[in-house]
């Protein structure tokens, strides 16, 4: 990334123009093209074309449109990996600082794109983010202007719709771009709209935009239309800026949810029920804390390295799992005859989360006689399901995969037998998988959703020769 940067920088000055210049072609923030030129943002092939189109001339040479990985796959593998932070737990802080008025620093934020677009939007409306090495620093300003925020940015995110919650505490109406990002099944924003409604909050979609007014409202108790991670997590945020108590029930309890009420509590909420479906909050009116707080790890980072030694037949060590979030994952791995060996628990940096690390043994795997569905926590996690299809190619006998949250998730797993698998579609969630399958190697194109994206990865990984991920 430094070579691209340093590239970037050479070109934008030759032609005269400064950071801010480019940035406001760009529609950005002057201090991401500095991030950018330092090497210290990733950036994607839609943003290298951006800046070739601004600055009228190619960075580099790109495939028509797409970035290919080549894997040349079916080998040992060996070795320790460190579990990644959370990538959801990161969102969902960086939307919570929000509510601070004061200095909110985060260590072990991760360099994904979700994370650089959120940042990006923060910055358009005027909060101050400085990132050094894996720390950021975000320095909210007197006055937000919603009025300048990053379009392009905020309308690839499905992330944009939490910052209603905490913006609610300083403006009384405000207009944001209608999110996207991910594009998996039929996703709706409902449920926050329902769950804020609670809090006086009126929000109207037009074409293009959430319309939000509020008004003065004192709830004392809310039911969530939906038991989901960032509905939950919006209607923390809309608590946690009121000093009344709020009684939130069928919140979810998962990991990222979790975080982020560790980070509140730093702030000066008090929440009870932590880690259940009933959350008791009292919120602090103008919270102003110059707070610092370390993120947690991914325990679908972990799971993905799970998954890739169990088609690999491979024994490595996955460090810093957050196996309170794993437990049903192993139990049902288990019980398909995975071996692996766990170290005693410790704790994460934010000193609330329980760690282990996990040291995987070559398997031979028999598949389940019950079908393998998720739940929201403590259920086995929704964006784990997607490995157990890949996971089921390897075990002997018929599994079955019931993915009931989204109408179209497990269509995505029938791309795996390009790769050799044997798969039968039911219907647009249930599908059986038959094992054991040699893998072997093809060229794919990469779904526009994540997790169904990473199991064909890994499928890769055990397919003996050389595949292609296109796009």
């Amino acid at each position: 990334m430094q070579h691209i940067g340093t590239r970037i920088a050479d070109v934008r000055e030759t032609l005269g123009l400064t950071q801010t210049e480019l940035a406001k072609k760009l529609k950005t923030t002057q201090s991401a093209i500095a991030r950018i030129e330092s090497g210290r943002q990733n950036v994607s092939a839609d943003m290298l074309k951006r800046i070739s189109k601004a600055l009228g001339k190619n960075l580099i040479t790109l495939s028509p449109g797409t970035v290919n990985v080549q894997i040349d796959g079916g080998k040992k593998l060996t070795g320790t990996i460190e579990t990644n932070t959370s990538k959801n737990g990161a969102v969902g802080l960086l939307c919570a600082s929000l509510l601070n008025t004061g200095t909110t620093t985060l260590h072990r934020m991760p360099r994904i794109e979700e994370v650089h677009r959120i940042i990006e939007v923060l910055e358009s409306i005027g909060v101050k983010v400085e990132w050094k090495d894996a720390t950021v620093t975000i320095t909210p300003p007197r006055k937000f202007r919603l009025d300048k925020i990053d379009k392009t940015a905020a309308e690839r995110t499905r992330s944009i719709v939490m910052f209603i919650g905490p913006l609610i505490h300083h403006l009384q109406s405000f207009s944001l771009p209608q999110s996207g990002g991910c594009k998996l099944g039929s996703r709706t924003v409902k449920p926050h709209f329902f769950a804020l409604e609670h809090f006086g909050v009126d929000i109207k979609t037009t074409s293009n935009a959430f319309e939000v007014r509020t008004n003065a409202k004192k709830p004392t108790e809310i039911v969530l239309y939906e038991s989901g991670d960032t509905v939950t997590e919006n209607a923390l945020f809309a608590a946690a800026g009121r000093p009344e108590t709020t009684i939130i029930k069928y919140a979810t309890a998962n990991y990222m949810v979790q975080e982020v009420c560790t980070f509140l509590q730093h702030l000066g909420v008090t929440i009870e029920g932590f880690g259940t479906t009933t959350l008791k909050v009292t919120g602090v009116k103008d919270i102003n804390v110059d707070v610092e707080y370390t993120l947690s790890e991914d325990p679908t980072d972990s799971m993905f390295f799970l998954a890739a030694a169990i088609v690999t037949n491979s024994s490595i060590t996955i460090t810093r799992c957050p196996i309170e979030f794993l437990e049903l994952e192993l139990l049902k791995l288990e019980k398909m005859g995975f071996k692996y060996k766990q170290s005693k628990p410790y704790l994460s940096h934010n000193g609330t989360t329980k760690l282990v690390d996990i040291t995987t043994k070559p398997s031979k795997l028999v598949a389940l006689h019950e079908k393998i569905h998720p739940s929201v926590y403590p259920g086995l996690n929704i964006d784990n399901l997607p490995f157990f299809a890949v996971i089921a190619t390897q075990a002997a006998g018929q599994t079955l995969i019931h993915d009931w949250v989204y109408e179209k998730r497990a269509i995505y797993f029938t791309e795996l037998d390009k790769l050799g698998a044997d798969t039968v579609l039911v219907d647009p969630h249930r599908i059986f998988i038959n094992g054991p399958t040699k893998l072997r190697p093809a060229e794919l194109i990469c779904p526009p959703a994540l997790r169904p994206a990473t199991i064909r990865l890994i499928g890769m990984l055990g397919a003996e020769g050389r595949s292609v991920l296109r796009n």
